[in-house]
C-alpha cells in the first residue's frame, strides 16, 4: 500500500507541472491576440476603419497651347479625405477629339527631361496629389477651334473604387501655373 502513496504523490506533482506548462503555452497566443485585438479597436475607435475612399478634385487648370500644337496639359489638386486609398485611372474631357492621358514628369541623365506616359496614379488615404509640370500632369489633345483664356473645360476622373467625379478646369496662359 505504500507503493500506492508513493505513486499518487508523484502523480500530483507531474499534473501540477503539465498544468503550469499548458497555462504557459496558452499565454503567449491570448497575449497576441489581446495586442491585436487592442489596436483594431483602436483604429475602429478613430473612425478611420472600413471607410472609402472622399475623393475630391478642385483648381483644374489647362495651359493655353501655342498655334499649332496639338495637344496641351492639365493639372488638377487631387484630395481624398477617406481611409482608404484610390486609384486615378482614366480621364476624359469633353470637345477634345482624342485621348486624355495620365503623364509623368521624368529626369535622365545631363538634366533632360520627359514625359511619360503612365496608366494610373494612387491617392493615398487622408493625403492628395498635386499635379503639377514637374510631377503627374494630364496630356490634352486640343480641341477643333482651340481655346481661349478663361474657357472653361470639363473633364470626368475615374478612380477605381470612387468611380467618376467631374471636374472644371479653366484655360490659363503658361506662365500662370506654378512649379510645386
Amino acid at each position: 500500500m505504500s507503493w500506492i502513496s508513493d505513486r499518487m504523490s508523484s502523480l500530483q506533482g507531474l499534473d501540477r507541472r503539465r498544468v503550469r506548462d499548458g497555462a504557459l503555452a496558452a499565454l503567449v497566443p491570448v497575449a497576441a491576440c489581446s495586442v491585436a485585438l487592442a489596436g483594431l479597436t483602436t483604429w475602429v475607435g478613430t473612425g478611420r476603419a472600413g471607410s472609402p475612399a472622399r475623393i475630391s478634385v478642385t483648381g483644374g487648370r489647362v495651359l493655353l497651347p501655342s498655334a499649332g500644337v496639338p495637344q496641351t496639359a492639365a493639372f488638377f489638386d487631387i484630395s481624398n479625405a477617406g481611409g482608404s486609398a484610390d486609384t486615378l485611372v482614366r480621364v476624359t474631357a469633353r470637345g477634345v477629339s482624342g485621348d486624355v492621358t495620365l503623364s509623368q514628369h521624368r529626369m535622365r541623365q545631363g538634366n533632360t527631361a520627359y514625359g511619360a506616359t503612365i496608366d494610373s496614379v494612387s491617392v493615398a488615404a487622408g493625403d492628395g496629389l498635386a499635379m503639377s509640370p514637374s510631377g503627374v500632369d494630364l496630356t490634352v489633345p486640343v480641341r477643333s477651334g482651340g481655346w481661349r483664356s478663361g474657357d472653361l473645360v470639363s473633364f470626368t476622373l475615374e478612380f477605381r473604387r470612387s468611380g467618376p467625379v467631374k471636374a472644371l478646369a479653366v484655360v490659363v496662359k503658361p506662365g500662370s501655373v506654378w512649379v510645386r
